[in-house]
């Protein structure tokens, strides 16, 4: 077997830098040529047998090059792994340039075919050859009666950065620069704003109290720019779904993942009315901590000081382990990015924080990003990233290109599947104490990704629907509504005196109601985990769900399966797997006499 590597091939994608103007003349010349040839004509939308050939056409195009090709995708990466080289983001600053105008004048496509009459669409829902393209088509037809002309909607993708990117990245920029002095053990350290965010789960109180009050002062600072910065997102927002006849401000969020809004309303709705379970999280970590009360910044701070350092490779061979009981062709896939170097697997420096699994076009390797540093949350990472990369290859083995990707609402299913079923290979080989540790650092993500992740979803809605009454919000009656939704979830044992303006730094309110599918996610897969644990055979049928890409929608994905997803009690049979953890972890913990 191959030896293992540890930092990113990028060789499948370009040879040398010098290939990038020759590449990506590569890509324009493809898309013009298509653009050429159907921007003229109007049979296709007619005709089903020609509308197959110009799909087939498209699907190669999206196979082959998508709007940036080979290029694109390597100075991403590149850039991921070298944030401060100013020659890279100049190019990847040119590239998105090329990308938005191929975007642009391939948009006549989608808008022709939306325009094909609802009283002729069943002549090409019935054409067998575009039996392969029928999902593709449908969405189509329901994006349909939101669409514009096509140079309105020209000008709608023109005015996304003015009126929406450069205004968030003002806010995130602003407060990517910031700095603050804090003592550390005694000593007196600099720290910029992301460190200070992560100094927030410290070990040391004295540490988080300071990087607190650093982070306080930081954003009261800004909230005279934050609170025009969020109305005009908002304003933004109100104005292309006034233009577009939505009805909800979720609504165009739903329509894009493929997802019925009675879908999301259940999860939601499910997850809210169980917020006791999150609230008696608290309380548990709370005592166990020896706390009369968790502050609102320190809520994710660890408990247990026993648990183990995991090293690389020792880390590798538990997923693998892993893996290997749960099917062959998982283990199969992670031994192939680790042998293809699809895994930069460790700190330097420029290189991004944090871990992610990317993939472009069908056609192209899936890269892993990690920051490996021997912790606990460090082998549970690995899972979850390598199972976003076994939902690619399975999406690959059995999707064409237009298909070749994940709803967002079961984006985090694979990733969480796996991840849990490492923490239980763990939690095998630890005594209690470590247990009790694993569980409470298990416990802590769930609930940061269901009910945090549903207040905030709750709170976009409230901040969306009062400011399209009022027309205008100040920092205070944003300040007010986040404020009240973080409470609800975390309880009377969370101190959220101070959080008015912890909304600021949160850039998921600038993107719009997608944190609903870290909720579906996690659920959906603590259903499919409970189905394998009763019945090891039905990993085929996560497998196969798994496989589906966006051939289908979610609901009618699991309706084959036998599942009625729009129904409140399927969520809550997730979450009652969450309940059943926490009695569990409050049983151990009362038997260590800890509570």
């Amino acid at each position: 077997m191959n030896q293992s590597k540890t930092e990113w091939d990028l060789l499948p994608l370009l040879k040398s830098e010098s290939e990038t103007e020759k590449e990506l003349e590569k890509v324009k010349k493809a898309n013009q040529e298509f653009v050429k040839k159907w921007s003229t004509r109007t049979d296709y939308i007619k005709d089903p047998k020609i509308l197959k050939q110009t799909l087939d056409e498209y699907e190669i195009l999206l196979r082959n090059y998508g709007n940036s090709g080979n290029p694109g995708y390597f100075y991403t990466l590149k850039f991921e792994l070298d944030q401060s080289d100013a020659g890279i983001k100049a190019k990847l600053n040119k590239i998105e340039e090329l990308e938005k105008e191929l975007r642009n004048a391939k948009k006549f496509f989608t808008l022709n075919i939306a325009k094909i009459p609802e009283s002729e669409q069943e002549k090409f829902f019935s054409y067998s050859d575009l039996e392969k393209y029928k999902h593709y088509l449908r969405r189509t037809f329901a994006e349909a009666k939101h669409l514009l002309s096509e140079p309105e909607e020209k000008i709608l993708t023109l005015k996304e950065s003015t009126s929406h990117d450069f205004w968030e990245r003002l806010t995130s920029g602003l407060l990517a620069k910031q700095e603050a002095k804090i003592k550390i053990k005694g000593k007196q350290q600099t720290k910029n704003f992301s460190d200070l965010l992560g100094l927030l789960d410290d070990p040391d109180k004295e540490t988080r109290k300071e990087a607190n009050t650093a982070l306080t002062k930081i954003l009261d600072r800004y909230t005279e720019i934050a609170e025009p910065e969020i109305n005009a997102i908002l304003s933004n927002k109100k104005t292309d779904d006034t233009l577009r006849k939505f009805a909800r401000a979720d609504s165009a969020r739903h329509l894009e993942d493929d997802i019925e809004s009675e879908v999301v309303d259940a999860v939601i709705t499910a997850v809210t009315s169980r917020f006791d379970i999150s609230r008696r999280f608290y309380k548990l970590k709370a005592e166990l901590l020896g706390l009369k009360k968790i502050q609102y910044y320190e809520k994710n701070v660890s408990y247990g000081k026993n648990i183990p350092e995991y090293k690389w490779e020792e880390s590798v061979e538990l997923v693998k382990k892993t893996f290997s009981n749960l099917d062959n062709q998982f283990l199969q896939i992670f031994e192939m990015y680790l042998q293809n170097g699809q895994i930069d697997a460790f700190p330097k420096k420029g290189k991004r924080n944090g871990a992610f699994c990317i993939h472009q076009l069908i056609t192209q390797p899936t890269y892993i990003m990690l920051n490996h540093t021997n912790t606990l949350k460090d082998v549970t990472t690995i899972a979850h990233e390598v199972g976003h990369g076994i939902n690619n290859e399975l999406m690959r083995s059995k999707q064409h290109a237009l298909y070749f990707e994940t709803p967002k609402s079961t984006a985090e299913v694979a990733s969480t599947f796996m991840e849990d079923f490492v923490l239980q290979e763990l939690l095998k080989e630890s005594n209690e104490e470590q247990k009790l540790s694993i569980l409470m650092e298990k416990l802590n993500g769930e609930i940061a990704s269901i009910f945090r992740q549903t207040a905030f979803y709750n709170f976009e809605t409230e901040l969306h629907n009062t400011f399209r009454e009022k027309g205008y919000l100040s920092k205070e009656e944003v300040g007010k509504m986040f404020k009240g939704h973080m409470s609800s979830y975390l309880g009377e044992m969370v101190d959220t005196s101070e959080t008015d303006n912890w909304w600021i730094y949160v850039p998921h309110f600038r993107y719009m109601f997608y944190v609903y599918s870290y909720v579906s996610g996690e659920l959906i897969s603590k259903y499919l985990q409970a189905q394998v644990r009763k019945d090891r055979k039905f990993v085929e049928k996560v497998k196969e769900f798994l496989s589906a890409g966006t051939s289908d929608s979610p609901k009618n994905i699991f309706a084959n399966l036998g599942i009625d997803i729009t129904k409140k009690e399927f969520w809550l049979q997730g979450i009652k797997e969450i309940e059943d953890l926490l009695n569990e972890t409050e049983s151990l913990a009362k038997r260590l006499k800890k509570i």
